[in-house]
């Protein structure tokens, strides 16, 4: 069976982020960058759909060299083989982009199934599960929480709100999209990470998938990245008349903060 596993790679969540001096991204100096973390539940299931089918996990993902690392890392924790599309236009894409890329490649490779999580946390777009979805023109289960497959159909339990689920059953291919609670993704020991060294990471750009720069340009733009703006001071209202502090707070709220 060939399960394909989308992952991205993203800044650690425990990272301090930085906006750089000309807000045309975020400055990369000093931060970890890790596969995010709804990625590896989906890595996780990949891997463990494997181990009860048999198989072969293959790990894509669209991004410069420097995600290389992160894909050693998701063969360490069981994938067989990566595939790294690098190419300037997909990179510089929007989310739309990437999907095409990443729909052309598992549909070279004959994915019967696909794993991503539900969203990465650095731009939290949710995006583009569905979108691959919907360009390979199967079936999507989101906010996936159970998951059973017999190779042939699946069963998927989904958290839909409100501590509401619903189940879904379907037939492969499809694409499976992780939530929190799925699992519990494995850690690489050492022998795994030494072996990942060996395993087959390929490189592909656009060409090679059939695919050009006009058909991943991007139709969304960042104009620019910013901090937050600064909080501000805290205000204490002065004095020992109780009702009267309350009219004032109740004005403040309503005239100066405008949340009432």
């Amino acid at each position: 069976m060939k399960i394909g596993v989308c992952i991205k790679s993203t800044p650690d969540t425990d990272a301090r982020i930085k906006v750089l001096g000309d807000g045309s991204g975020i400055d990369p100096s000093g931060i970890k960058f890790i596969i995010s973390p709804y990625d590896a539940y989906a890595l996780e299931v990949g891997v463990q759909t494997k181990e009860k089918l048999m198989g072969e996990v293959v790990l894509y993902t669209v991004g410069d060299a420097d995600v290389q690392k992160n894909l050693r890392d998701g063969l360490a924790l069981g994938a067989d083989k990566a595939v790294h599309i690098d190419d300037p236009a997909a990179v510089a894409s929007d989310a739309l982009g990437v999907a095409r890329a990443l729909a052309a490649a598992l549909k070279a490779d004959g994915a019967e199934i696909v794993f991503t999580g539900k969203q990465a946390i650095d731009d939290d777009n949710v995006q583009v599960s569905a979108m691959i979805a919907e360009l390979l023109g199967w079936p999507h289960v989101y906010f996936v929480t159970e998951f059973e497959t017999d190779g042939s159909t699946f069963t998927a339990t989904r958290n839909v709100g409100g501590g509401v689920e619903e189940v879904v059953k379907g037939n492969l291919p499809a694409v499976i999209t992780a939530d929190r609670g799925l699992n519990n993704p494995r850690y690489a020991k050492l022998p795994m990470i030494m072996k990942a060294k060996r395993k087959p990471l390929e490189t592909r750009d656009l060409a090679a998938l059939g695919l050009s720069a006009d058909d991943v340009a991007p139709h969304v733009h960042v104009s620019a990245f910013g901090p937050p703006p600064d909080r501000p001071q805290g205000r204490i209202i002065e004095g020992d008349d109780v009702a009267a502090k309350v009219t004032e707070l109740v004005r403040l709220l309503r005239d100066e903060a405008k949340v009432l």
